[in-house]
């Protein structure tokens, strides 16, 4: 499956630049319409490390109102979470009727970190794939738009990503030991990640992988994804969609008038004269 996804599209800068801000004014936009509409929404991100979900998450949220949505970075579960069923922390989590909920990572570690790394007992993981698919078909009952992202780049461009990283003083400390780890199991990933794409893709939760190579190519795709489930969600419920903004004019360059010069008369004429015969 994820041999099939062409990882060298690209989008022109003069593109994206031109398409950002209209993007995110239509989501500030859907934001509200939900909010008035009583529709919640749940946007989730998986990804290979180093993939760029922080950066998408970080545009996406920069122009939305930020009394609208809450954004949860996922760790592993605490000691006293572990004693508890395991959705459990992440039903604390889900959002209020007409407000927006963003995973940076999500109950998905179950089938890919927690099952690669051993972490989980295989009959746990296991059930995991039916535990996932009940707990979105039962938010989708309830009226939940579900959108879902995994943001792919191959093992190579990973590593080159990586090595710029840890050359920047500022940035070094985003690659632990454990993403090196991680990236030498890179295969194994492929395999969790290529089950869990195939056992978890529904109707009401379905997955957009993302081509993260070019980082424009990717952000776009992410906002042109929630705009379209956001716009269906309000559709289905009978709701009409808020009307689109008007492409801004470029303001055209005032026209120069050429300035008109009057003919000299009277004492002026004298005073030409008189300049014109001192300088001859």
């Amino acid at each position: 499956m994820l041999e099939k996804i062409d990882l060298n599209r690209k989008l022109p800068k003069e593109e994206y630049n031109r398409l950002k801000p209209r993007l995110q004014r239509r989501l500030y936009d859907l934001q509200k319409a939900s909010w008035d509409a009583n529709i919640p929404t749940i946007i989730l991100f998986e990804g290979w490390d180093a993939a760029g979900k922080g950066t998408a998450i970080n545009l996406l949220t920069s122009r939305l109102d930020p009394r609208g949505f809450k954004l949860y970075p996922i760790q592993a579960p605490r000691t006293y979470e572990t004693l508890l069923p395991w959705l459990w922390r992440f039903w604390l989590k889900i959002p209020n009727y007409g407000e927006m909920a963003i995973f940076d990572r999500s109950w998905y570690g179950r089938v890919l970190v927690e099952r690669v790394e051993g972490l989980t007992p295989v009959q746990e993981w296991r059930k995991g794939y039916r535990d996932i698919v009940d707990f979105e078909r039962t938010l989708a009952d309830d009226g939940y738009a579900i959108i879902k992202f995994y943001l792919h780049i191959s093992k190579k461009e990973q590593k080159k990503r990586f090595r710029k990283l840890e050359k920047d003083l500022l940035k070094s400390w985003h690659v632990q030991p454990e993403d090196w780890d991680h990236h030498r199991k890179y295969n194994e990933y492929v395999v969790a990640i290529e089950e869990m794409l195939e056992r978890t893709d529904t109707e009401w939760g379905p997955w957009t992988i993302v081509e993260a190579t070019d980082r424009r190519w990717a952000r776009v795709k992410i906002f042109q994804t929630i705009i379209r489930r956001m716009e269906e969600a309000l559709q289905d419920r009978g709701f009409e969609l808020p009307e689109l903004e008007p492409e801004p004019e470029e303001e055209e360059a005032p026209e120069v008038q050429a300035e008109t010069v009057e003919p000299v008369t009277g004492e002026s004429a004298e005073t030409e004269a008189l300049a014109q015969a001192a300088a001859e």
